[in-house]
């Protein structure tokens, strides 16, 4: 691996290290044990009852949380080849960058924000109040996973755990730097990328989402192709299929088309990456830190994409169908999150009764456990899961 590397790309050996020191494996280096880890952990394995959009009761073949990360990690490490960057880290931040979601997708990270909301709680010093996945995610690998007995989580890189927190807010930003002094939140305070893995993920993260929720769309008939046709970036993927970007296509011929289109969007973030790249000519990883983000796709692209996520939200996140699954999904959450906080539901032994330790625990659920809880917890059967 280290003889194919930019000089720009992370590596174990240049990296900061993880908050506990350990020993080397010998075998493995620091980013495999970090994708091993997260592989091996409880909260991967929950990610298959976990809802992308369509809950687990609407169908076998749609994407859940886990099969969402197999394919971001999949379109990261192809991508990190073709870039010579770490493919190892960019795969452990792929499949760890969703282990905080909760129980029915944004449906739930509502709920529980909206729960804590009328609890009236401020933010206060050295504390998380309300609820961010990407925050939850970082939390999960740090604190809630309990696999060793040295330390709390999975004490994974710095690497690999600033991947995983994509996107966090000013307050809690602070309470992480208070208690890690220029760690994973100082960028959120003070300026300043992520490494160039991390970045990638984050736009394989769309690349994925984008692809598989127009192929889960179409496969429900809640998503009509007809409002793809106008769409650039289908047209562009028809043409390269060989197929008319109007009428009615077979199954297999939309196959063809979503394969073009994930090879078209992949194809353009490693070209505009490779030019960006050549233009900045970054030494090594503290100048990718210290400049811009260099990892993205060309403009006409980029603004395809945005029109194509526009069409996604108006004709399939909002669709009626989709709205009330995922107004139910935050009516099970928000009762669940107050039966348990007033002791109407017992918590697990050792699982703190605060409103903290009710959110770690509901967003830790699977769309099955929860929904199993509520009807415990009101004897009605919300969906038929």
């Amino acid at each position: 691996m280290s003889e194919s590397l930019a000089p720009y790309a992370s590596a174990p050996q240049r990296g900061r290290g993880r908050r506990v020191p350990e020993p080397d494996d010998g075998a493995r280096n620091a980013y495999q044990r970090d994708r091993d880890r997260v592989i091996h952990s409880s909260a991967f394995r929950r990610l298959v009852y976990k809802t992308q959009v369509f809950i687990n009761h609407e169908g076998d073949l749609f994407r859940t949380r886990l099969t969402h990360s197999l394919e971001v990690a999949q379109l990261a490490r192809s991508a990190a080849r073709r870039l010579h960057l770490h493919e190892d880290l960019v795969e452990a931040i792929a499949l760890a960058h969703d282990l905080g979601h909760t129980p029915f997708g944004h449906a739930g990270q509502d709920a529980l924000n909206a729960a804590w909301r009328a609890l009236g709680l401020q933010t206060v010093a050295l504390d998380l109040q309300g609820f961010e996945h990407n925050l939850q995610s970082l939390r999960v690998v740090d604190k809630l996973e309990l696999r060793y007995t040295a330390f709390d989580g999975l004490n994974l890189c710095f690497e690999t755990r600033e991947g995983i927190l994509k996107h966090c807010a000013a307050r809690h930003a602070r309470v992480l730097e208070a208690h890690e002094p220029g760690g994973v939140g100082a960028r959120f305070l003070h300026g300043g990328q992520p490494s160039l893995e991390a970045q990638l993920c984050n736009l394989a993260d769309e690349i994925a989402y984008c692809t598989h929720d127009i192929d889960d769309g179409l496969r429900s008939a809640l998503l009509a192709a007809e409002v793809l046709w106008p769409l650039e970036l289908w047209q562009r993927a028809c043409r390269q299929a060989q197929l008319a970007p109007q009428g009615a296509h077979t199954r297999r011929e939309l196959y063809m088309v979503l394969r073009a289109l994930l090879s078209l969007l992949v194809h353009d973030l490693v070209s505009h990456t490779q030019a960006q790249l050549q233009q900045h000519a970054p030494a090594n990883t503290q100048a990718v830190r210290a400049g811009p983000a260099l990892v993205g796709f060309s403009p006409p692209v980029a603004q395809g994409l945005q029109q194509l996520k526009s069409v996604l939200m108006q004709h399939l996140y909002r669709h009626p169908q989709v709205s009330h699954s995922m107004a139910q999904g935050q009516r099970v959450v928000q009762d669940l999150f107050g039966a348990y906080l007033q002791g109407a539901l017992p918590m697990p032994d050792g699982q703190p009764v605060t409103p903290r330790g009710v959110t770690d625990y509901i967003a830790g659920m699977t769309d099955r456990f929860a929904l199993r809880e509520h009807e415990r917890l009101t004897g009605q059967r919300i969906f038929d899961a």
